[in-house]
């Protein structure tokens, strides 16, 4: 629970916790007051959240909503010192904070990488990677001596982590550290100090990555980045290059990690549902939407910008104000999925009306691998360990110490029923 928050009061704004913690009870108290809220940034940095559904939508869409901090007017003032733990999401050179053309320009690059049929072609490899982590972490239960190991870090992590590493051309050695630094970056609960070397050591690492793919090219996303970029000066720059691997990997790890740790969390909790998918009743296919809609990998993600003073749902977004969109929220708004929200269930009518992948020009461009991963994924550690269970009850699992990243730090599970000894 956010115990920040515990003396806003309806004209107030919201204080969202920096220790980030579980967003479902803050949500539905603030969607009680409204689908958009004034909230308060780390440093008392006023902002805004959109939390319903449909206010969401048209909100991600909307014509008159920007996504580069040249419209943050704090921030152009010089109000935002360096070292804000969310400074990175506003001004990192990438598609997830760039418009029109020059989005578009940055998105086409990226988007030759993930082309429909290129993930399907990564299936195989995916299959493959993902029965050789169970195997591991099969041999880290035996070895635990008591069956129970981490799946988080075992299997949920390694997975995506894995994939999007071998798309960008980045060696295995880079991988602990780049998920690492990618925690601190997404953290709002860091110090600036450590904030600060955060970035900087990312920047190091995948100036490190960039080097090498420049010496030895192959057949990645960062060497055609970087072929790209050597064709036409106005391409790509140095800073995009960075900023557009910083993205992807973070992206393209950190959420689908989430994606799997949370449905594995819902399933354990609700074995009717398990059942379903086990039995062919509902697909794992249908397993993944839910978890996105009923507990999206991502609580609140910075930052869009009104241009101009904005009316949405009967609440004023300022002009340059920094606004989150509330995924988690939007996801069991009542308004838009019943009066039934808050129930986790795989047979909904339309399982994918949700916005946890965004929605308009910066739909999640990792969506049809994200689902791909955590699909098979899910299929295959239930057909191997039917009776995988969480060891840990649900309310002492660590959360993440972010309002971004929406997940338990640890998955404890036990991948087998304990037989009695005779």
């Amino acid at each position: 629970m956010n115990t920040s928050s515990v003396n806003d009061t309806p004209d107030q704004p919201h204080h969202l916790d920096p220790a980030g913690g579980c967003p479902h009870a803050e949500n539905a108290r603030l969607l009680a007051r409204g689908t958009v809220t004034p909230v308060v940034l780390p440093g008392e940095v006023r902002g805004m959240a959109v939390l319903g559904h449909d206010a969401l939508k048209e909100f991600l869409a909307h014509p008159d909503v920007a996504k580069n901090a040249q419209h943050f007017a704090a921030l152009q003032a010089g109000q935002i010192p360096d070292g804000w733990p969310l400074k990175t999401f506003a001004t990192v050179r990438g598609m997830t904070t760039a418009d029109g053309a020059d989005h578009r320009r940055l998105r086409s690059l990226a988007s030759k990488a993930l082309t429909v049929r290129r993930v399907a072609q990564l299936r195989p490899r995916i299959e493959a990677l993902t029965a050789s982590l169970l195997d591991g972490l099969d041999q880290t239960a035996t070895e635990s001596g008591d069956g129970i190991a981490d799946l988080r870090a075992h299997f949920a992590l390694p997975l995506p982590m894995g994939v999007i590493c071998e798309l960008l051309g980045i060696d295995p050695e880079h991988h602990d550290r780049l998920h690492h630094l990618s925690n601190q970056i997404v953290a709002t609960d860091i110090s600036p100090e450590r904030s600060m070397a955060a970035n900087q050591d990312m920047l190091e690492v995948l100036g490190a990555v960039a080097a090498a793919r420049t010496k030895a090219p192959g057949d990645d996303l960062t060497s055609a980045l970087i072929a790209a970029r050597e064709e036409d000066g106005d391409r790509l720059s140095p800073h995009e290059l960075l900023g557009t691997l910083l993205l992807m990997i973070i992206a393209g790890h950190e959420t689908t990690l989430n994606l799997i740790t949370n449905a594995v969390r819902a399933l354990c909790a609700h074995r009717d549902q398990l059942a379903l998918a086990q039995s062919g009743k509902a697909s794992w296919a249908d397993v993944v939407e839910e978890t996105l809609r009923w507990d999206s990998p991502v609580s609140y993600f910075p930052f869009r910008y009104a241009t101009r003073d904005l009316t949405l749902d009967g609440t004023v977004i300022p002009k340059g104000t920094p606004v989150l969109a509330g995924y988690s929220a939007a996801g069991r708004d009542k308004r838009a999925h019943g009066q039934d929200a808050d129930r986790f269930d795989i047979t909904r009518d339309n399982p994918a009306r949700h916005l946890s992948l965004g929605h308009g020009a910066h739909f999640c461009l990792g969506a049809p691998l994200a689902r791909m991963e955590a699909t098979i994924a899910l299929e295959q550690l239930f057909a191997r360990f039917p009776d995988l269970h969480l060891t840990t009850l649900e309310p002492r699992l660590p959360r993440h110490a972010s309002f971004v990243g929406n997940s338990v730090r640890e998955l404890p599970v036990r991948l087998r029923h304990k037989h009695p000894t005779h």
